[in-house]
């Protein structure tokens, strides 16, 4: 064989026949420049092994296994076989005498990129190429020692523009198509990421694309939305600029679906909070095989294929790993992986039933709460009940955040056969149980504040504090307000807990809304819990003039500072309010403990 790639290498011959594996691994570890590869449909090779007519077991067991092999490990064996030759033991790229010319006269190679593509690439506010294709193209130029030159543009479809009117050399990062063929060339794939259909957490999984009827958001100009629109008549396809707009049309329901790479879908739905999303299908044949794209240049392509087949899995794994938290490995540990990820979907559901039964819960309170007698406290209660849910569901968004993402990381390490190790799944349940935690005692704590009572238990005067401050933890971070505790002695009140809150509520409100008012951008309470006292200060300027008077005759119209007062005094509290040189003190004291 390798005499017969000599004599065509050498132009004493025209053509020979052979397995396209094999052929590619000679003229790459051969240098034999001058051949080119095409496929004989009509010659398709077929492999076997070779057994002894006497072992027919052997023969039923190995056809077994063999039946068992997927098409996608198929293609992802060939891929490896043609990608690593000899060259990739070596430290140092040779170049024969015409690849070096054709380096010395092009001088410089240019490259346009997708500039919104995270994490893959983007083109950053300085203007630089960064992302996990940024750093593999620095990688094969280090190898090279060639100078790539990036050429800006304002996002995919002016890069395809650029390319096809031969503004720029290569094409740093995109699959293979038979309309990208028409201008461009392809080098050997560098890096492979399934692709993953997302839509909301309502919608089921997809078992077979073509027999459902939706919308689909995609990049126009993308390799999948050529191929969908191709093969899937049924769907009805929503072009988009970017995937960030295609995932925030699914979120908010204009879309039903969209198709992104695995990577690129456990980022954005991180970076963006998008915790309703989910994965509902992985189409197996539509994976990204990712390439540089080079003008109609064999030259240029092979020369940039020598620094490809050299770069080691060791060596993407690192890169990916800096830019996506997916740890990466050779072991795989699926059974494990796969009970962790039913354990997170059984949690992801029951979040989702609490969720149902609160707003259910609430609606109940709602209708009861018009009827009662309390209307001084619960109307109070009921215009901010809005407010809070909003708070809560700020807050329970962060917490699911961090569910979402342990989920997609689990998936992620799943679909690309990579270890999940004990220690990843101790620290990811210890995230998952402290998320969960947080939100019951905030749905706890809501409760216990929103439901009307009268019965009178004794609490502790900090507990109470700090569960208000849980119920409006995000409208406090949204503010910088920062709330200090000095702690003289604990305090026990017997008397209705969640009007005791409601104080609390009031107050920290109360700051905030003078603290926007003043236009102070670093708030701060300071609180101290004395034998026989509760003492708030503020930095927000103190109150009017106006409201002090008032407030001293007891003709304040309005409920807040009011209602306070007339909390604290049912159970023999005083409740006085005063400036002082930073801002506002107010002072809860007992009747008879005023020096304490």
């Amino acid at each position: 064989m390798e005499e017969a790639l000599n004599l065509v290498n050498s132009k004493k011959a025209d053509a020979m026949i052979e397995n396209i594996i094999v052929v590619d691994y000679m003229k790459k570890s051969k240098e034999f420049s001058n051949i080119k590869i095409e496929t004989i449909e009509d010659y398709e090779f077929k492999i076997y092994s070779i057994v002894r007519n006497d072992y027919p077991i052997l023969i039923s067991i190995l056809n077994k296994a063999i039946n068992s092999i997927s098409k996608e490990d198929l293609l992802k064996i060939n891929s490896l076989l043609i990608q690593r030759t000899v060259e990739s033991k070596r430290n140092i790229i040779e170049l024969n005498d015409s690849q070096k010319e054709y380096l010395k006269n092009k001088k410089e190679i240019t490259m346009c990129v997708d500039p919104d593509w995270e994490p893959f690439e983007i083109i950053n506010k300085n203007g630089e190429h960064e992302g996990i294709a940024a750093d593999i193209i620095k990688l094969i130029a280090k190898k090279l020692n060639l100078e790539i030159t990036l050429v800006k543009t304002k996002g995919w479809e002016e890069t395809l523009e650029y390319s096809k009117n031969k503004k720029c050399d290569i094409l740093s990062f995109l699959n293979k198509t038979p309309q990208r063929e028409k201008w461009l060339t392809f080098t050997e794939p560098i890096f492979e990421d399934p692709n993953v259909l997302v839509a909301r957490a309502e919608i089921p999984m997809i078992e077979d694309l073509s027999k459902i009827k939706a919308s689909i958001a995609l990049p126009k100009g993308t390799a999948m939305y050529e191929r969908f629109s191709k093969d899937f008549p049924n769907l009805i396809f929503i072009p988009v600029d970017s995937e960030n707009e295609a995932f925030h049309l699914v979120e908010s329901k204009k879309a039903d679906l969209t198709l992104r790479s695995l990577i690129v879908a456990a980022y954005t739905i991180k970076k963006d909070g998008l915790f309703n999303l989910k994965m509902v299908g992985r189409p197996l044949e539509y994976s990204n095989y990712l390439r540089i794209g080079v003008l109609k240049e064999e030259v240029l392509k092979d020369i940039l294929n020598r620094a490809i087949v050299t770069i080691k899995k060791k060596e993407i794994d690192e890169i990916v790993n800096k830019h996506v938290s997916i740890e990466i490995n050779n072991v795989n540990y699926f059974s494990i992986g796969f009970w962790f990820f039913i354990g997170l979907l059984v949690v992801m559901t029951l979040i989702l039933l609490w969720n149902y039964l609160l707003r259910k819960e609430v609606k109940k309170e709602l209708e009861k709460n018009l009827v009662q007698s309390e209307l001084l406290f619960q109307k109070e209660k009921e215009a901010e009940i809005g407010k809070l849910i909003a708070n809560i569901s700020h807050q329970w968004r962060d917490s699911l955040t961090k569910i979402s993402y342990i989920n997609l990381t689990t998936i992620a390490k799943l679909q690309l056969k990579q270890e999940i190790t004990n220690n990843y799944l101790e620290k990811s349940s210890n995230e998952i149980e402290k998320s969960l935690d947080f939100m019951s005692q905030t749905r706890q704590n809501f409760l216990d504040y929103y439901k009307p009572s009268d019965n009178r238990i004794e609490f502790d005067i900090l507990e109470s504090v700090k569960s208000s401050v849980s119920i409006i933890n995000t409208k406090i971070k949204n503010h910088n307000l920062i709330i200090n505790y000095n702690i003289k002695n604990d305090i026990a009140v017997v008397s209705i807990r969640n009007q005791w809150m409601q104080v609390w509520i009031n107050l920290i409100n109360n700051c905030i809304n003078q603290a926007i008012k003043e236009n102070i951008l670093n708030p701060i309470i300071n609180i101290t819990i004395r034998e026989s006292s509760i003492i708030i200060e503020d930095n927000c300027r103190g109150f009017n003039e106006d409201i002090l008077n008032k407030f001293k005759d007891n003709s304040l119209n309005g409920l807040g500072l009011k209602m306070c007062k007339d909390i604290v005094s049912k159970d023999g509290w005083n409740f006085v309010i005063m400036n002082i040189p930073s801002g506002a003190l107010i002072k809860i004291y007992k009747m008879d403990g005023i020096n304490k």
